[in-house]
């Protein structure tokens, strides 16, 4: 399917109605205009107005968002008290380090259950 079509001021083009059809576009739709191996390429687009949604900003719940909330502060006092570990030069010794901070915590889990 081809047709000639004009373009107009400021870059407008009217797509005829068996092509609108044919790819399913409807007035105030949205598309991707791209390039593709020098041809032009429209594909429609999902656009969600934001502005209905008043958390809209944030992809989170409210509960969600309390609960990160706690968790950054949580993580920002382990850092000003020093409860942190690294750097380390490579992802191995990091696994290292892990797998002997498992070995500590499971031998004092034995200890505690025999007292």
């Amino acid at each position: 399917m081809t047709t000639l079509v004009k373009i107009k001021r400021k870059g407008q083009v009217t797509l005829p109605s068996r092509f609108r059809a044919t790819a399913g576009f409807s007035e105030g739709d949205f598309v991707e205009v791209s390039m593709r191996n020098g041809k032009i390429v429209m594909q429609p687009q999902v656009a969600i107005d934001l502005s209905k949604f008043p958390n809209a900003d944030d992809e989170y719940t409210p509960e969600q968002r309390r609960v990160i909330d706690a968790r950054l502060a949580e993580a920002e006092e382990d850092i000003k008290a020093g409860r942190v570990h690294g750097p380390f030069d490579n992802a191995d010794d990091a696994i290292a380090f892990l797998k002997k901070e498992i070995r500590a915590r499971k031998t004092a889990d034995r200890k505690k259950t025999r007292v």
